[in-house]
């Protein structure tokens, strides 16, 4: 590939199924390189996105998941845009989710969430992945064949979620059917059609009335702990802030687990050494996970908008600058990882990528989509031999076929068909 300054990576549709070529020259000529679309710096070097993530004084995240699109109203002129953001904040896509927040709130909401995300809950909820996932792969066992994102790694994913905020069971078809992650058993939702289409709207719906209800009348479940958790100094947030949670948990958690959990099983059909290695030695499914992270971060682009002049990598970048961290790109960064383009199950930094992010807004449900992505490989290597690709749906080895959602935000595969023996 050449000109990559040239591409305009927003609205290429070449660099959906494979980017690596455009990140790999981009950061040939420079790791903060700044792109074709106006005022967007691109960085795609390692060390360099780590030093963003960890420069929250100079870097907000107001555009964390909008990058450019629309921008600030006004034009940033000046060394320091920090007023500037507070008074236009509002007015970014999805402001008010914590993925969007800076300090002092995107910390008081992150200690909300780790007081629900106790070691206890988690084990709690792994308990029940165990159970989530046979259920799952009972549906289609016996047919030899299945499809990861819809048969298995979005509904899977979803009620993971659904469990650990205490969703009641008989809602649970619901949100499956709501979310996209099943078709709706006859008569499901036929009652609630005034709520919207749209998975955000529908959430905050829903767990708005869980909250208030749970305000109303406590019970002992999980839903009353999310009611009424607390700040540090004691006092009860606004339900809106506990719903925002909820809602992001969702939305941010399913999909990205659900994408980690298909590229996965990518690489475990493509690779039968790999999948032979796993079998024999089952403590190196983490192993593999971390560097399925690596090689296929679930997330393209995660974006900053910069608060004050400063310099990355030695390139200054003016206040007002969208900077767009590329973790996929920064995770093959050959200053940092060895032979970056091979899939190393041995790799002994896979450890350090950084496809959940790094620092104070690394996402918070990574230790989740791990332990996800830990028990379905092991039930789907209990329960099936010979876990290959589906040549009727992909073409052969020579000639695969892959479709990727076409996003700039996420990376992904759209749907991955397996075949495989079943284990009597």
């Amino acid at each position: 590939m050449s000109g990559a300054e040239d591409v305009d990576f927003f609205t290429d549709s070449a660099l959906v199924a494979n980017p690596y070529p455009y990140f790999d020259e981009l950061r040939a000529q420079c790791p903060v390189h700044a792109v074709k679309h106006p005022n967007v710096v691109a960085v795609t070097g390692y060390d360099e996105a780590v030093e963003v993530y960890a420069n929250s004084a100079a870097f907000s995240s107001c555009n964390a998941v909008s990058g450019p699109f629309p921008g600030l109203p006004v034009r940033a002129e000046g060394d320091d845009i920090s007023e500037l953001i507070e008074q236009y904040r509002d007015q970014l896509p999805m402001s008010d989710l914590l993925v969007n927040l800076d300090e002092p709130a995107h910390h008081a909401q992150r200690a909300l969430l780790r007081s629900l995300l106790t070691p206890r809950r988690l084990k709690n909820n792994e308990a029940t992945m165990w159970r989530l996932a046979d259920s799952y792969i009972d549906k289609f066992i016996e047919a030899g064949t299945f499809e990861v994102m819809k048969d298995y790694a979005k509904p899977f994913s979803l009620l993971v979620i659904a469990d650990l905020l205490g969703v009641p069971e008989d809602d649970r078809e619901e949100f499956g059917a709501r979310l996209g992650a099943e078709k709706p058993a006859p008569g499901v939702g036929e009652d609630t059609q005034k709520v919207s289409n749209n998975p955000l709207e529908f959430l905050h719906e829903r767990f708005s009335t869980y909250i208030e209800e749970r305000r109303r009348k406590p019970r002992v479940d999980v839903l009353t702990d999310l009611a009424t958790v607390t700040y540090k100094g004691g006092s009860i947030p606004e339900i809106e802030v506990v719903v925002g949670l909820a809602t992001f948990l969702f939305a941010a958690g399913q999909d990205t687990t659900a994408r980690l959990i298909t590229s996965a099983m990518r690489v475990l059909a493509e690779n039968p050494d790999v999948q032979r290695r796993l079998r024999e030695d089952r403590a190196r499914i983490p192993d593999f996970l971390e560097e399925t992270l690596r090689t296929e971060s679930p997330t393209m682009s995660d974006f900053r908008l910069t608060r004050v002049t400063t310099t990355v990598g030695g390139q200054r970048i003016p206040a007002g600058t969208t900077v767009m961290i590329h973790p996929g790109a920064a995770n093959r960064d050959p200053r940092r990882f060895t032979d970056p383009e091979a899939f190393r199950l041995d790799r002994d930094n896979a450890g350090e990528h950084i496809a959940f992010g790094r620092g104070a807004h690394s996402c918070p449900g990574g230790p989740l989509a791990r332990a996800e992505g830990r028990v379905s490989i092991e039930r789907f290597l209990d329960r099936m031999t010979d876990i290959r690709v589906s040549e009727a749906a992909h073409g052969p080895a020579v000639s695969r076929r892959y479709e990727y959602e076409p996003s700039f935000i996420l990376r992904g595969l759209r749907g991955l068909q397996l075949d495989f023996t079943p284990v009597r």
